[in-house]
């Protein structure tokens, strides 16, 4: 693997040099205003990032698993009951979460390459008069499949349904590169990490909470010390932590949320669907298709790219790793070895994006399958030059 080159996994994202700059910083006393001049604002910027006037934002040492946790063991207590689809690994893996928590879940059994069913959800919770599911789980990007998931249609389901339960979404691959309307969808818990869309490395779980999320913390008895946030918001009011903070991160964190403010969201995920869509270019032109079912669950954040039936598509990952020293993402779960994946978010160029292109295509090529160099780069290109005046004004 070599240091010089961008990579294209689907998180840990390429680290912009200033945000680099951003976490090495001296030590600071950790319980002093000074430490409050840095947690404060990256707080705030967050909320403005997840689109929220006033969602509680919570910033813990850990990644978005510890995100899923804070989410759960804060509002539930054992035995309630929480809606669920599995369509891929990551909502697998908070399903795992849950049952774990001895929490009951209700799962919609769904295939691997579409999105969360709303319209199912509808039915389900039209049928729960009683109101036994106490919180809905949605994965808004499922990264293992390259499936964006309509958080808006579950938040109408919730509303037609005139039912209760809280809305929690896992935004972990989608928060800070694709649109996520914290305050317009309703949503209750809202769960991402440092390393994907903030561009920064692993270390930091942040969640949103609402205030009917805050206001079930009251009531819920699942256990629950390091990721309590009542804990964290006394530290929070005193300019501290309940323990020692990962204090590079959050300063990185409050640079690469002004970063992301001042290209300006709506440029942020210009940006990356028109990349993505250059990515999707290519892919035609190669006579593959994607594991996304249909364009209405494209994600721009990773497309999962499928290779003929037979070929073993993590050969493609290795050899991009040992041949040309170029990072892409492997298949997981059901989808192992059927897909590679392109991660094209964080901070990524067109420019960037072509390079990675070209090196699959010289991949797939190495490796027989019937890929005619310049073919995808050629798609990208033309795709890119047409859409030039959707460029964003300053790059991240």
């Amino acid at each position: 693997m070599s240091f010089q080159n961008p990579v294209f996994i689907p998180g840990p994202t390429n680290i912009p040099e200033n945000l680099r700059k951003a976490c090495d910083m001296p030590t600071i006393d950790h319980r002093s205003p000074l430490f409050g001049q840095i947690l404060h604002p990256a707080r705030e910027g967050v909320r403005k990032v997840l689109k929220s006037a006033d969602a509680e934002v919570f910033i813990f040492p850990s990644t978005g698993t510890g995100g899923w946790e804070t989410a759960l063991t804060n509002t539930l207590s054992a035995g309630d009951t929480v809606l669920a689809a599995r369509n891929g690994m990551f909502s697998h893996r908070w399903i795992d979460m849950c049952q774990r928590h001895g929490l009951e879940v209700e799962i919609v059994e769904t295939p691997w390459g579409h999105g969360v069913p709303a319209d199912r959800y509808a039915e389900i919770l039209t049928a729960d008069t009683s109101h036994q599911i106490k919180a809905v789980l949605a994965t808004h990007n499922e990264t293992a499949t390259g499936v964006r998931s309509d958080i808006a249609a579950v938040r109408r389901a919730l509303d037609a349904a005139g039912h209760p339960a809280m809305l929690f979404v896992d935004g972990v691959s989608s928060i800070g590169s694709m649109d996520f309307r914290f305050d317009d969808w309703g949503v209750d818990v809202a769960v991402t990490g440092s390393q994907k869309g903030f561009m920064l490395p692993a270390g930091l779980g942040i969640v949103g909470f609402s205030a009917k999320a805050m206001a079930a913390t009251k009531t819920a008895k699942l256990p629950r010390t390091f990721f309590d946030v009542h804990d964290m918001a006394k530290g929070y009011a005193n300019n501290a932590y309940p323990y020692t903070p990962g204090v590079g991160l959050l300063n990185g964190l409050n640079t690469a949320c002004q970063m992301l403010l001042n290209e300006g969201l709506e440029n942020v995920f210009a940006r990356h669907h028109r990349i993505a869509e250059g990515v999707r270019a290519a892919v035609g032109a190669w006579g593959l298709t994607l594991c996304a079912a249909s364009p209405d669950v494209y994600s721009d954040t990773v497309s999962a790219i499928r290779t003929p039936e037979g070929f073993n598509a993590t050969t493609i990952v290795s050899h991009a790793a040992d041949t040309y020293g170029v990072a892409f993402g492997v298949g997981l779960g059901e989808v192992a070895g059927k897909v590679f994946r392109i991660g094209h978010l964080g901070s990524l160029t067109d420019v960037m994006t072509l390079s990675g292109i070209a090196t699959a295509e010289m991949c797939m090529a190495d490796l027989g399958l019937d890929i005619t160099l310049g073919s995808g780069v050629a798609a990208a290109q033309e795709y890119y030059r047409a859409n030039r005046t959707l460029r964003q004004k300053d790059a991240a």
